[in-house]
């Protein structure tokens, strides 16, 4: 059964539109892992529009499953990393402007950069996952550079409005997964999954983990955390 790895960013963006000290992040953390979900995951951005560091030492401290910190291959960043000690760091793109991570990291285009910071980090005795579109040249870079794992964005799948674009879209997705594991990648998916798109990976047996935050927050706001997990868990393992 692949697993859950929760992000709980969302919590921290109601929390920092009102610049106040609610809802806890930490405290959503804790009632996921109790609901059973096998990982955290925090995005620290530059801007630091919701996850703040403090967020991720008191995770630290706290998540007795894995914390995985989602962050750009900054030096800034790296070096909270280094600090912190995630079990996991995973890699992601990072543009002011955009609402949420709009497609994986470009290894084409900067493959020496990414691959300094892997080494940085797997010195470190840190995992380190990149976060990438379906695409086999980008596969093959992730496994170039000695990734540990790779996150394959589901974006575009989660996103497309007709059947024959959602159709194409996993396809990729299928074939990256496949290819990932030839490799000895581990093989996550993340971005954009819901309560429903999720059932479109049944069968699809190379899938470690999936990562999903917004809509487990989302339903979270009308149902409580323990109860959002645990749906989202019953639904994997029927996958």
């Amino acid at each position: 059964m692949a697993q859950l790895a929760v992000n709980v960013d969302h919590v921290a963006t109601l929390r920092q539109a009102r610049g106040v000290t609610y809802p806890e992040p930490v405290a959503a953390a804790v009632a996921a892992e109790t609901a059973g979900a096998d990982g955290i995951v925090v995005h620290l951005r530059g801007d630091r529009r919701h996850i703040q560091e403090r967020d991720v030492r008191l995770l630290r401290k706290i998540v007795q499953s894995r914390l995985i910190l989602e962050m750009a291959a900054t030096n800034e960043m790296l070096g909270i990393a280094l600090d912190i000690k995630p079990d996991c760091v995973t890699l992601v793109p990072e543009t002011r402007e955009e609402l949420s991570t709009e497609g994986g990291l470009d290894l084409v285009s900067h493959q020496n950069h990414i691959l300094e910071a892997v080494s940085t980090l797997k010195n470190a005795g840190i995992d380190v996952c990149i976060f990438i579109d379906p695409d086999l040249d980008q596969i093959k870079i992730a496994h170039k550079i000695d990734a540990d794992m790779i996150e394959i964005h589901t974006g575009a799948f989660c996103d497309a409005k007709s059947s024959k674009q959602k159709q194409k879209e996993f396809s990729k997705i299928v074939d990256a997964a496949k290819i990932g594991t030839r490799l000895n990648l581990e093989v996550n998916v993340g971005h954009g999954i819901c309560y429903n798109s999720i059932k479109a990976f049944k069968g699809l047996s190379e899938i470690n983990e999936f990562s999903i935050g917004h809509s487990i927050v989302g339903r979270a706001i009308l149902t409580g955390m323990e109860q959002a997990v645990r749906d989202m868990k019953q639904l994997i393992s029927s996958l």
